[in-house]
């Protein structure tokens, strides 16, 4: 569910004031994960590593109050459920966009990704769930390896984007270095270095 809210009952009223207009109001930060864990999760469950991961933005995320609250045109947005979206190849060979509703048991999570992916692959349609959850987007370039990657400041879209591309072994560990694109209406630098250092604790943590 979404709904409006004014900037009184909000603790962003003074970031709105400050960057609602800016012409650039995006931040991005940069972060190197230690993805060990979610290759041997993969291999021993089965699992597809872009949604271990999808699933662990989402878990890390809804502890984050901010998430919640989005700016969509000159209005805060208040969302109740947050979504993960990840861009899917065509049976034509191009791309949609697909919006999973995040969930804490992992096989139901596991069980719509694959449902959902499916059916959007299909029927080369996307799957959007902005109407009523806060959604974070994430691009997988996983055809390389790269350093970093920072998102298009576009003035209509504001939520949160995460961009990786193919882990790298290092000895006996995976690492994968992803960005991290905020609107700074929505957070500050500390509640996303709060959402990035949850992001590692779950990722060790699942099983």
């Amino acid at each position: 569910m979404a709904k409006e809210i004014q900037l009184k009952d909000t603790t962003r009223a003074m970031a709105y004031e400050l960057w609602m207009k800016a012409p650039n109001p995006m931040v991005t930060f940069f972060k190197t994960l230690d993805v060990t864990n979610l290759i041997k999760i993969s291999k021993r469950k089965h699992m597809k590593f872009n949604m271990l991961l999808d699933y662990c933005i989402g878990k890390a995320a809804v502890n984050v109050k901010e998430f919640y609250v989005l700016p969509v045109g000159d209005k805060l947005i208040q969302y109740d459920t947050i979504a993960v979206n990840t861009i899917v190849k065509n049976r034509d060979g191009e791309v949609n966009s697909c919006d999973i509703l995040y969930v804490e048991d992992l096989n139901k999570y596991n069980n719509e990704y694959l449902e959902y992916t499916s059916w959007v692959a299909e029927n080369c349609q996307d799957r959007d769930l902005s109407n009523d959850s806060m959604v974070i987007g994430t691009s997988a370039i996983i055809d390389t390896e790269i350093d970093g990657a920072v998102g298009m400041n576009s003035g209509i879209f504001n939520n949160p984007f995460i961009i990786w591309g193919r882990y790298k072994k290092k000895w006996f560990k995976y690492y994968l270095t992803l960005s991290f694109q905020f609107h700074h209406t929505q957070m500050d630098g500390a509640h996303a270095g709060r959402f990035l250092a949850n992001l590692q604790k779950e990722i060790n943590s699942l099983k």
